[in-house]
């Protein structure tokens, strides 16, 4: 009988190759991404090699490629206390441990929901953005001409409205690049189109002697694999905000990728899990002299398409990035800058969706400011605030939008059974049994407009119960407990009183240790049963049988 190969041998057939095609990818795509950064290039392959690898292993995604994105590399481009330290190299390590860091705890601490409070509209004002500031921060690259203005906007308007300073043997070289890059990657070529149109045009320069700038002039040295370094602890007060942006970033991109990306067994990722291999991935690469990482759509639909079939080729892709950093580090050294430029601007041309702009601007007047709010942020000031300015934009919006979505409702109840819901009444009527249910959030934000729909208390409102059922809440905060203590007040003051029903052990806890219950008087809560509606009809009874009481006293004392 044949032995059934381990899983990680099964489809070495499939990963070997998808591996190979992903990792020769990868070499230009991470030359690029730290030039993005404005860090040295060779920054960028390290972090596409290290992390692409510790990834594979630390993930629970068969299929996610941990490298360099351009969200993070624009975000990086802004991190002055990268660019303006003494060891420039160092302090960059130093900011892809802390990220890692901060992802692992995100992931040890399973906080994959807090993402849900970053807005549709957030990231798609973000990313537009970042790919817009793509593309203007590359034309200095493209061009050869390297303005003095201080923004990537005014820097792009100085270029254009000065021709004549362009380098015209760059711009052929960037422009062609292009060109290629989009017609070859429409043949069998694929994604590797980028790597030859890169190769082709670098190779065009050198050969017309044309005088443009080389990945060589930037000061990389390449034919070895990087070296361990330590982090530089002083820094770290000064780089916590941009490691905590970046970590924020990169963990939404590499949800996506765990949404959309099952396994080969159909099973999902754990995005915890994922956060945690993510951040491993970033203090292996800043340990290993590489930029922060984070899920890569691009790769991993890449090494995907390529045919991988498990993680396996992901590390094959590492391997392959390693051996062409080695044996062809001369060759790396010669790519032209105007050529790694314009992959870039074709990324950053790619990042802008006209298409998602447009459904969330058609979403509302709302979604509309924030839209454009977040992308006048994102143009507007260092990436790493714009970032923490879109989070605070979206809990702002949450806790606007969840004040306003609750709704009170007056049940009653027809003699076959039938539950009729109405609007409460304005005031409160005498000698009547009004039954309440809130819908929405009870969140403190809302509590002003539960307040405000509370059927009114005045003189006539005299021997009233009113029953206000709070099944499956487990906790409502002080405000609303509040707003409950001030109700009930105002109900004692004309002879009528409040009732709660339906409280679960939570909510009865949290009523007896702020006082309420004693406030209230506990034969006024009734705790829910299994069967619904059974601590509701109780204290309809309870209340009508109240209220006839109070009635006979009433006539009795006339």
């Amino acid at each position: 009988m044949g032995r059934t190969k381990p899983a990680v041998f099964a489809h070495f057939g499939q990963d070997i190759p998808a591996g190979a095609v992903l990792g020769v990818e990868s070499v230009p795509d991470g030359l690029a991404t730290g030039l993005l950064a404005g860090v040295n290039p060779l920054a960028g392959l390290n972090a596409y090699m290290v992390g692409t690898v510790a990834g594979a292993l630390a993930t629970s995604s068969a299929f996610m490629a941990v490298q360099g994105t351009g969200a993070m590399a624009i975000l990086i481009a802004d991190v002055d206390a990268v660019h303006d330290a003494t060891d420039p190299a160092r302090a960059l390590s130093t900011l892809s441990m802390l990220t890692g860091v901060v992802m692992v705890v995100a992931g040890l601490l399973r906080l994959g929901s807090v993402l849900r409070f970053v807005s549709n509209a957030v990231m798609v004002g973000f990313i537009n953005a970042v790919g817009v500031n793509i593309v203007l921060g590359q034309l200095a690259n493209l061009t050869g001409y390297d303005s003095p203005r201080d923004s990537r906007l005014t820097r792009a308007l100085d270029t254009v409205l000065h021709p004549g300073r362009l380098d015209a043997q760059s711009v052929a070289i960037g422009l062609g690049t292009i060109v290629l890059i989009v017609a070859l990657e429409r043949t069998r070529l694929g994604a590797l189109g980028l790597v030859v149109g890169i190769v082709v045009a670098s190779a065009a320069a050198n050969a017309l002697g044309w005088d443009v700038a080389t990945v060589d002039d930037l000061g990389a040295t390449f034919g070895s694999l990087p070296d361990a370094v330590l982090p530089e602890l002083r820094l770290v007060p000064s780089l916590v905000v941009p490691g905590v942006s970046l970590a924020l970033v990169g963990l939404v991109q590499g949800a996506g990728i765990s949404a959309n990306f099952p396994n080969e067994d159909g099973s999902y990722p754990d995005p915890s899990r994922d956060f945690t291999g993510q951040g491993i991935a970033n203090i292996a690469s800043g340990a290993l002299e590489g930029m922060p990482v984070g899920g890569s759509v691009s790769a991993s639909s890449v090494n995907k398409a390529a045919g991988a079939r498990t993680r396996t080729s992901l590390v094959v892709a590492g391997f392959v990035m390693a051996v062409i950093l080695v044996a062809f580090g001369d060759a790396i050294g010669n790519i032209a800058m105007p050529a790694l430029a314009a992959l870039l601007i074709l990324v950053g041309i790619r990042t802008i969706k006209p298409r998602d702009l447009g459904s969330v601007w058609r979403t509302g007047v709302a979604q509309r400011l924030v839209l454009a709010t977040t992308f006048a942020l994102t143009m507007a000031i260092p990436l790493q605030y714009a970032v923490v300015a879109g989070v605070a934009l979206s809990v702002a919006l949450y806790v606007i939008g969840q004040s306003n979505r609750i709704a009170l409702k007056r049940r009653t109840f027809t003699e076959q059974g039938d539950v009729i819901e109405t609007d409460p009444p304005a005031r409160l009527p005498a000698n009547d049994v009004v039954v309440l249910q809130p819908y929405g959030s009870l969140f403190f934000a809302a509590a002003p407009i539960f307040e405000a729909t509370l059927p009114e208390v005045t003189r006539s409102s005299r021997n009233s119960v009113v029953i206000l059922r709070l099944r499956e809440r487990s906790d409502i905060g002080s405000t609303f407990i509040d707003v409950l203590r001030r109700y009930a007040a105002s109900l004692a003051t004309v002879g009528s009183k409040l009732v709660i029903v339906s409280l679960n052990e939570p909510l009865a806890e949290q009523f007896r240790v702020t006082g309420f219950t004693e406030f209230i008087g506990p034969e006024n809560l009734y705790l829910a049963t299994e069967r619904v509606g059974a601590a509701l009809e109780q204290a309809q009874r309870d209340a009508r049988a109240w209220i006839a009481t109070h009635n006979s006293d009433d006539d009795a004392t006339e």
